[in-house]
Order: C-alpha cells, then structure tokens, then sequence
C-alpha cells in the first residue's frame, strides 16, 4: 500500500524543516482532477478554496499545497504553481496555463523556530519531490510541526504528522480505491477506533506517560493550554469519476474518518477540513465510495501519529 499515490496521477512530495520544525506537502494531479472540500473546522485557513465550488466555472485542479506556519504558509503555494507551470501544466489560456492549486494550512508556530515559515521556495521543493512512490509518513511534509492534545499546552501535547491510507472497493466496484492523505495538529487526542482507546494526545504532566482523556477534562471544566490555532487537513482520492457535486459529498463522507479518530474533534479551536480528488473514467457508487472514504482517513489519521517522530522537545510514538 501506498497510500494516496495509490491513485493513479497523483504524486506526492514533501519539503521537511526539520531544525525549524515546519515544511509543506505537495499533491499533484497534473492532468487535473474534480475536486470538492468539506470545512468542519471554525479557524481554517485557505487559498483558492471557491474553485472548489459546484458553483464555480472551473471545472479541475492541478494540486493542493498543505503547509505548516499558519496563514504565512499560504505563500507555499505559489512555489506548486510556479513548478506546475514550468512543466506546462494548468487551465489552458492565450496567455498560457495557470495551474490551479488550492491551499490550506495549519498552525504549527508554537513549536517552529520563530520567524521560519514555508514560502514560495518551500513549496517549489516539495512538488519538484513529488513522485508516485509510497508516501512519506510521520514527522515530514506539513506534519512536521504537528501536534495533538494540547488541552495543557504543548509541554503536554504528543507529536503527530502526515498519515497516508487506501481502502480497495469489492463486488461490483472491484478495481475502485480510495485513499486518503492525513496532517493532523488537532487540539483533541487521537483515538483508536474499534478499542476507544487514546493512541496520542495530552498527557497529565510533561515527562509523564498517561493520558488526561481531554473529553472527560472538558466535560469537568477543564480550559486552557493550547487554543488559538489547531487543524487537520485531509486530502481524499479515488479513481472513479465523480461530478463536482459528487466529489463535495465525497468530501463530507471522508470527514466521518476524523469524527471517529479525534476527540474532541471540530472544535472552535480547530480548523479542520478535508478536501477530495476524482481521477478516472469508471463510475462507482458514491455511498460505497463514503464508506471507504470514511474508513481511509481514520487509518490515515491513526498512522500520522503511530509514524511521528520525537521533534522539537514534543515525544511522539514511533
């Protein structure tokens, strides 16, 4: 398994800080892909989100920038369009392609070195990385700085990363896949599904091994720590051909992978949102494409913090 390059016409590429503890993901679709978004989270930070509307003109896209550094990583973006059309991929024009690339980012400045943001470099570094290898996971990419369960602040919290995952359709869907890409910074602990279990999140003291149970300090009054900026960001993918429509549902359906592996989850603290690819001809139902949607992000969820890496003085489990 590869994860989301188990899409065929994705690549992805990360470009990692790993002394500034900050970095960016790129996913290409240079043909294009139909694409949709789903926002849950109340503090997202975005680019370029409207092109995903049905309502909009354009029709597909040719990749989407996951950065680190909050709204300053944005910038990331412009350096996936300036590689994009270099290889003379994008929307057609008489004035030549414009590549078509929405963003968004998370907040990873409490634990990057101050004034060190992905910018336009940054981003070119990571799609010229891009491939269609299995993707990287753990702390690189966006999920450099990412952490989890930050209820007492970050001194408490757990690393976390990039997760990547593919769930494969049976039956009459047979040869149909979906696979999802993961950058969890969340404010919640990242659960187990099946068990109930905390995998990662906050811890009752800083050297300690337990876990607080964030939904259970809430629900008792529990406040502070860590608030003003948390995210997951998802990219969803599959390989049957969904309208516009069809892939702002997909979206929705993928979403349900983070409401079953983060708790608390889509907070007022948490900018969460998933985005989702089409790429290819087969047609597939969309209730059975959902369900493996669904299934594919909660793995990937689960694997960005069972890879991350110790970094930055925040313990992770791999």
């Amino acid at each position: 398994m590869k994860g989301l390059t188990d899409i065929p016409g994705i690549l992805v590429g990360h470009a990692t800080d790993r002394d500034a503890v900050t970095g960016c993901t790129a996913i290409l679709c240079p043909q294009g892909a139909t694409a949709g978004a789903d926002v849950r989270g109340s503090a997202t930070g975005t680019s370029q989100l409207d092109l995903l509307s049905p309502m909009h003109l354009n029709a597909k896209v040719h990749g989407i920038c996951l950065s680190g550094g909050s709204a300053f990583g944005l910038e990331a973006a412009a350096g996936v369009v300036r590689f994009l059309e270099s290889k003379g991929h994008g929307f057609p024009t008489g004035a030549g392609v414009v590549p078509l690339v929405p963003a968004a980012i998370l907040f990873d400045l409490g634990v990057a070195r101050k004034g060190v943001r992905p910018g336009r470099e940054m981003g070119h570094r990571a799609a010229e990385a891009a491939t269609g290898d299995a993707v990287a996971e753990g702390s690189v990419g966006a999920g450099t700085g990412a952490t989890v369960g930050k209820l007492y602040g970050v001194a408490n919290a757990m690393k976390s990363g990039i997760g990547s995952a593919t769930v494969w359709l049976d039956g009459p869907c047979a040869g149909i896949r979906v696979a999802a890409l993961a950058a969890v910074n969340a404010y919640g602990d990242v659960l187990d599904p099946e068990s109930g279990h905390i995998l990662a999140g906050a811890r009752t003291s800083p050297e300690g091994r337990e876990f607080a149970n964030m939904a259970y300090q809430i629900k008792r009054g529990a406040r502070g720590g860590f608030r003003g900026g948390n995210t997951t960001l998802v990219v969803v993918a599959t390989n049957a051909r969904l309208s516009k429509i069809e892939a702002n549902k997909l979206a929705q359906f993928g979403s349900l992978g983070v409401a079953r592996t983060i708790s608390p989850v889509w907070t007022t603290s948490d900018g969460d949102l998933t985005f989702a690819l089409s790429l290819g001809e087969d047609r597939a139902d969309l209730t059975a494409l959902g369900v493996a949607a669904a299934e594919a992000v909660a793995a990937a969820v689960q694997r960005s913090v069972r890879m991350a890496e110790s970094l930055g003085g925040v313990p992770g489990l791999r």
